[in-house]
């Protein structure tokens, strides 16, 4: 459920004639529903702000956006994507408008550069009519969109200043960055439950919980995994980015600890992270049991190592609703998944779950002789992702919130917003 606090919005309709329709928050409407209410809508200018951009080759962000994005494009909206790196300067990408702009290449001014000349564009040329700001640490630059007139919404994502990578001053900025964008923002979205309960608990204000999208894979073929000499439904797997917070290394340490002969395939690495990469290598290179594949690019190659997995193994433990664990659901694989709260509810409880590197040995000690386990519970996960995280909903709920944001509604009472914590100590 998306827009979860009872809000209604006039919307300017195409159609002067025609009365002006309400959009009634209180639950999210359905896809039928919304195309009624939806349908008479002007065509919006959308920008998103504050990701590697499209076409997605990174992260949630970035698959957030290509999906939300062409989804917004059939509707009938312009999208524009501020997008940095990567190989294709093409200026569209599935319908969308792409404004490539330059960063500084450096961790902790990579993505604030290439915000701050996003967010510079977006005020001197053609004004949007909304924006969708990704990450809390791209909150500085609200008062500078919203000072052009420009609706802004802002992505939270998960709690960031939790991530072991950054330092002392790295976690300050995090948390100062939330409070500017709770004082800042026409709105903020929330990708998981807990980072909702998050800023009520922190702030008093609500979010917009709008989550993101699984493929579903129903028949995906194997030539991919046998070309890396693995046999389909033989093999656990591990995809993340190789950071402390999300456990690869207790995850290698248990696996090296267990009696279990399907090899341990670990897709990942780490580009600021060279001390814990150096420590899995040193774990992996010393088991011939365990794969260690660097990082796949490729999303037909990474669909067939979901989809024909024995096993998926999740380690991430301070975002919301990870895209990774959500692959994985939609692809029918079962999963063992570190114990946070993001994680039971995602999975809605259906899978294993471990603390540290002894509970992920006793795992997978015990999964390589549970077949018909591990075949319901992947069937569990494939039916609640088909159920529960659909890109159509998704794309849905962003649209509806720009609508609303376009109309000029306040999508939250700023007079009552907390401007500071009302915890002085992290959670």
């Amino acid at each position: 459920m998306a827009l979860d606090h009872p809000v209604r919005a006039e919307v300017r309709t195409a159609d002067s004639r025609r009365p002006p329709r309400a959009v009634d928050a209180q639950r999210r409407p359905t896809t039928a529903e919304l195309e009624q209410i939806l349908a008479p809508a002007a065509t919006l200018s959308i920008a998103m702000i504050g990701t590697r951009g499209v076409p997605a080759a990174y992260g949630g962000f970035e698959t957030a956006v290509e999906e939300v994005g062409r989804r917004l494009v059939e509707r009938g909206h312009r999208v524009t994507v501020y997008s940095r790196g990567g190989e294709s300067r093409d200026r569209q990408y599935l319908g969308m408008d792409i404004v490539h702009l330059p960063a500084l290449p450096q961790k902790q001014l990579e993505t604030l550069s290439h915000t701050g000349l996003s967010a510079a564009h977006a005020v001197l040329h053609r004004r949007p009519d909304a924006a969708f700001v990704f990450n809390a640490a791209n909150a500085p630059f609200l008062p500078l969109l919203r000072a052009r007139g420009i609706p802004v919404a802002l992505h939270m994502d998960g709690l960031e200043w939790k991530r072991d990578k950054w330092g002392a001053r790295g976690r300050a900025y995090y948390r100062w960055a939330e409070e500017h964008g709770v004082r800042h923002a026409d709105a903020l979205i929330a990708d998981a439950p807990g980072i909702a309960d998050y800023y009520t608990a922190e702030f008093g204000v609500p979010t917009e919980l709008i989550r993101y999208g699984a493929p579903i894979l129903q028949d995906t073929p194997a030539d991919a995994v046998r070309a890396l000499d693995l046999e389909p439904g033989g093999y656990h797997l591990v995809v993340a980015r190789f950071e402390p917070e999300n456990h690869v290394r207790e995850i290698v340490e248990g696996y090296r600890a267990s009696h279990a002969t399907m090899p341990l395939v670990v897709v990942g690495s780490a580009p600021y992270a060279a001390e814990y990469t150096r420590r899995i290598h040193e774990l992996g290179d010393a088991d011939p049991r365990v794969r260690l594949l660097g990082g796949i690019y490729d999303q037909d190659v990474l669909d067939a190592l979901y989809f024909h997995a024995h096993t998926y193994v999740h380690g991430h433990s301070v975002g919301g609703t990870n895209p990774s664990l959500l692959r994985a659901m939609g692809a029918g694989t079962a999963v063992i998944a570190y114990d946070v709260d993001f994680n039971r509810e995602t999975l809605d409880e259906q899978g294993w779950f471990f603390g540290d590197a002894s509970d992920a040995e006793r795992h997978f000690n015990s999964v390589e002789q549970e077949t018909p386990l591990v075949a319901s519970l992947g069937e569990a996960s494939r039916r609640r992702a088909a159920s529960v995280f659909r890109w159509e909903h998704v794309a849905a709920d962003y649209e509806a919130l720009a609508v609303l944001l376009a109309s000029g509604e306040r999508r939250r009472d700023r007079g009552r917003a907390s401007t500071r914590r009302r915890s002085d100590t992290a959670r």
